[in-house]
């Protein structure tokens, strides 16, 4: 069987300086292929691999897709593209956004668990929000190991946090302990294959963009009341997991707490667009009692001017409750 030697890592805020930690201490000969998703903006100037391989003994590179990796080499999830494992070899796909974010690290997890089960080590750092925790329950159901970095060592310990409430997580360390456990776990031989779940297989396809349509989303969950705020189209809530979790039709994909975070920005912006359509309303109608008032026309001039105000009210009153909310 082998040892645990697919070592999948995610991280979000915080993450940059924690990975540089952590690959410093991995030694030259771990066993190990090692991939990363650290959550960045699809304008990334791809500088990260570099930075990686300059922090420790290791390679690092953006993969191409469908190359071939091997152990002692850091594969980094590129910008706006996902990192996917599959047997031998990766996948480099620009499939649905999921938790809002591509990379994501819970396709990541999925993946590398569909592809290599016992294998796989999961290991989730840093971060806002809860991307990671349901691609390490899903490590988990397949026979992987789950590790998490301690959130008191975490400069944002919310995922992690996420993943120990949700997770029946393995090792929870401080990133100064992490390589030597990942580096001890590559060289421990890793239980029995067991039977992939099928719909993990179904979701690891998704994220390909190899498939996904109504039918297949409806097997997996129930139709909520919810819509997809990516794409607008109707989603449901995914089963058997202890993370809420939705996905619609195309394929994208949340926890409840990404979702909340989408619908709250959807209503920032239409609040926006409400403010910039009073001021501009209540611009013309200033213009237009400006015009009435020019002609004469002082009763239909007042109605404007009212109006105006009116208007002007409006915008103001949305503009207050926006900064409240923020």
């Amino acid at each position: 069987m082998g040892g645990h030697d697919i070592i999948a890592i995610g991280a979000s805020a915080g993450g940059v300086e924690t990975l540089q930690r952590l690959v410093g201490s991995l030694p030259r000969d771990i066993p190990a292929a090692i991939f990363v998703v650290q959550h960045t903006s699809p304008e990334s100037p791809g500088l990260f691999a570099n930075i990686l391989e300059r922090s420790g003994p290791l390679k690092a590179k953006y993969p191409k897709n469908g190359e071939h990796f091997h152990p002692g080499t850091i594969y980094v999830a590129k910008a706006d593209h996902h990192l996917l494992v599959k047997k031998d070899h990766v996948l480099v796909t620009r499939g649905p956004r999921e938790n809002r974010m591509r990379p994501a690290i819970d396709p990541l997890f999925r993946s590398a668990a569909a592809a290599y089960g016992p294998k796989v080590v999961g290991v989730v750092l840093t971060g806002m929000l809860d991307d990671g925790t349901a691609g390490l329950f899903t490590v988990k159901r397949c026979g992987g190991v789950a590790c998490v970095q301690d959130p008191d060592d975490a400069p944002y310990p919310e995922m992690p946090q996420s993943a120990l409430e949700n997770v029946q997580v393995d090792y929870r360390l401080p990133v100064s302990e992490l390589g030597s456990l990942l580096d001890r776990l590559a060289r421990t031989e890793a239980s029995s294959d067991i039977p992939i779940p099928e719909d993990v297989v179904v979701e690891a396809r998704i994220a390909e963009k190899a498939m996904s349509d109504i039918n297949i989303i409806e097997k997996m969950g129930t139709k909520s009341p919810f819509g997809c705020p990516e794409c607008g189209g109707g989603i449901w809530e995914i089963q058997n997991d202890p993370v809420q979790r939705y996905r619609c039709n195309t394929g994208h994909a949340f926890t409840a707490r990404t979702l909340l975070a989408s619908q709250n920005e959807t209503i920032e912006r239409a609040l926006w667009a409400a403010v910039r359509s009073l001021e501009e309303r209540a611009n013309m109608l200033a213009r237009l009692a400006r015009d009435e008032k020019g002609r004469g026309r002082n009763s239909s001039s007042r109605d404007y001017g009212t109006e105006a105000d009116e208007a002007k009210r409006n915008a103001q009153y949305i503009r207050e409750l926006l900064l409240h909310i923020a």
